[in-house]
C-alpha cells in the first residue's frame, strides 16, 4: 500500500487489514480519533511506537510528553507542521 491508497482508505469505517499498530494509530488519528490512535501504540514496545507517541502528544499540545517520546524514539522533535509529520510517518512505515 502506498500513501495515496492509505489516505483513500480513510473513507472506510475501519482500517485496512494487516496494518501495523503504528499505521493503525496514524489511520485513527487521521479519522479524528486521538484516543483510539493513542491506544494502538500505548502498550507497544520499541522506537516505532515511541515515534508515533511523540507525534500524538505533540498534536495533543503536550510538548513535554512529546519530547520524552521523541527522545525514547531516538529522534529529533519534528519542526514542520503536524500534517507534514503525519505524512512523513505514514509514508516511512508504508515503505517498510
Amino acid at each position: 500500500m502506498d500513501l495515496a491508497n492509505f489516505k483513500q482508505s480513510l473513507q472506510q469505517e475501519t482500517p485496512p487489514e494487516g496494518l501495523t499498530p503504528a499505521l493503525q494509530a496514524l489511520w485513527w488519528d487521521a479519522k479524528g480519533d486521538w484516543d483510539k490512535a493513542h491506544h494502538c501504540v500505548d502498550d507497544e514496545p520499541g522506537k516505532d511506537a515511541a515515534r508515533i507517541h511523540a507525534y500524538l502528544h505533540r498534536k495533543e499540545g503536550d510538548a513535554g510528553n512529546a519530547g520524552y517520546w521523541y527522545g525514547t524514539a531516538g529522534a529529533e522533535p519534528f519542526k514542520g507542521t503536524l500534517d507534514a509529520e503525519w505524512a512523513e510517518l505514514a509514508a516511512a512505515r508504508l515503505a517498510e
